[in-house]
């Protein structure tokens, strides 16, 4: 019977190979964490330390340095930190030299809301506690909000942030009693009466074309209010 020694070589081969795979991925298990590095993504102003991210990563009081690369837990880790009211969502992660990389994306304020407690809405139209270490320059609203009108306030939010004309000139939203919305402007001081958030793209197309029209006629300063609740016009009272 010949003996198939290319057949032999072959298994012996695999198993070399599988030897090695083992014994290498039991050193890289066996191998402690060298290096460790929060970068934050966005903007530059952060709401939160690197220390306090730093805290949330501490295991069992230790820090991360030389702790044993088989027993971190990468989506413990993340779900720690993301946990953080000021953080928006976290990614960690393991070089193969050793060292663990967090990538922190904070949440995005779109508004601080005047009341006691203040509070910033995201952009996610969710309530944001304020920041001890930054304050966002953002539009301030007044009035009443809570869980019962923070979808419509959000709509408006929303609405002006993707307008480049409104993010540039509405400073403040104001809430009434009856949940009626109106604008104050950067520049001049007439109020802007939106009512609910109903027709809002053509409430706001007039406005825009009302705004245009009494530039160019220089008449901008003669009006203490523009409501926009009428449906096609504006109408305005002089001071």
């Amino acid at each position: 019977m010949r003996v198939n020694w290319n057949y032999i070589k072959g298994l012996i081969l695999l198993g070399l190979v599988a030897f090695l795979y083992a014994f290498s991925s039991q050193r890289n298990a066996a191998k402690k964490v060298s290096y460790f590095d929060v970068k934050f993504l966005g903007e530059n102003n952060l709401f939160i330390t690197h220390d306090s991210v730093n805290k949330l990563l501490i295991q069992n009081n230790e820090t991360l340095v030389n702790v044993p690369k088989d027993i971190l837990d990468l989506n413990e880790l993340e779900s720690k930190i993301s946990s953080h009211p000021m953080i928006e969502k976290a990614e960690v992660y393991l070089t193969v030299n050793g060292e663990v990389r967090v990538e922190v994306a904070q949440r995005k304020p779109l508004a601080r809301v005047i009341s006691e407690p203040s509070f910033y809405i995201d952009s996610r139209g969710e309530i944001m506690p304020l920041s001890p270490e930054h304050s966002a320059r953002v539009i301030l609203v007044y009035g009443d909000v809570d869980a019962s009108n923070l979808e419509a306030v959000n709509e408006l939010l929303q609405y002006i942030a993707q307008d480049e004309f409104l993010k540039l000139y509405v400073t403040e939203i104001i809430v009434n009693e009856e949940q009626q919305f109106s604008l104050a402007m950067r520049t001049y001081d007439f109020e802007v009466v939106v009512g609910t958030t109903k027709d809002l793209d053509k409430k706001m197309n007039n406005f825009k074309a009302f705004y245009q029209k009494a530039k160019k006629d220089k008449m901008l300063d003669l009006y203490k209010s523009v409501n926009l609740q009428f449906k096609n016009q504006v109408v305005c009272t002089k001071k």
